[in-house]
């Protein structure tokens, strides 16, 4: 009887070990990034650079952050939207490329 008792146990071990296992790699595979999806600290970085571009763009006295969509992914920042002169667009990139994380910046910005 105890040979049985412990060969359930064992068994019954095995498939826990093997279940949370295999939870695990679901877990970390369901968090990596691809080329075309960003991990979830990738996603709350790129939070932090739009929010501190949007907030650069804010403090400028010329430009109004309605007038400029920023979206980032991966480090890259696409501003985009309609402003008042090339000298707006100048600024944007400008304040854009110096927000730590920046790896570039995509200008999609047109003057009005």
């Amino acid at each position: 009887m105890n040979t049985v008792k412990f060969s359930s146990n064992l068994t019954m071990r095995f498939f826990s070990i093997t279940f949370l296992a295999a939870m695990l790699l679901a877990t970390l595979l369901g968090c990596a990034a691809t080329s075309k999806t960003e991990s979830t600290g990738e996603y709350i970085d790129d939070s932090v650079i739009t929010a501190s571009v949007k907030a650069a763009i804010l403090d400028h006295k010329e430009l109004k952050v309605t007038e400029v969509n920023v979206e980032t992914f991966k480090g890259i920042v696409q501003l985009s939207g309609f402003v008042s002169s090339q000298s707006d667009i100048n600024a944007a990139v400008d304040l854009a490329r110096n927000v730590k994380g920046v790896k570039s910046v995509k200008n999609d910005m047109h003057v009005k």
